[in-house]
């Protein structure tokens, strides 16, 4: 639905690990955080694995397995969280291609909700 604002445009960022960057929900609702099937990260063309991916919601970083297991937390519309991916030798200074997906369970569609955007950013060095 709002798929082209889910990256947040200048938001990417080294970490001492790797990289990250700010997303929003693609719903136009907020969903219980147990409802996030998951992301899929891509940068430059590399697909990020999995298991590297932490998502940061009010500066509680989460595994998928995680949010699995989370009915309290919720994700609200409009709210921006952050994608931290694990990446060795962390991103060069420069222009990347980041593209983000995002699924989402939501109660009264008969499959997950996909949302997905591309975005060039620059990393500052």
């Amino acid at each position: 639905m709002f798929d082209r604002y889910m990256i947040v445009e200048d938001s990417l960022r080294s970490t001492d690990q790797g990289f990250a960057f700010d997303i929003r929900i693609t719903y136009y609702r907020g969903v219980a955080l147990s409802l996030i099937e998951g992301f899929e990260v891509t940068v430059d063309g590399q697909p990020v694995p999995r298991d590297t991916i932490r998502f940061v919601l009010r500066g509680v970083a989460y595994t998928q397995a995680e949010l699995d297991h989370d009915t309290d937390g919720r994700w609200e519309f409009g709210e921006i969280a952050t994608l931290v991916v694990e990446w060795p030798g962390g991103l060069s200074s420069g222009v990347h291609t980041i593209e983000a997906a995002q699924q989402l369970r939501i109660s009264y569609l008969p499959g997950p909700l996909r949302g997905q955007d591309t975005k060039t950013l620059l990393l500052a060095g």
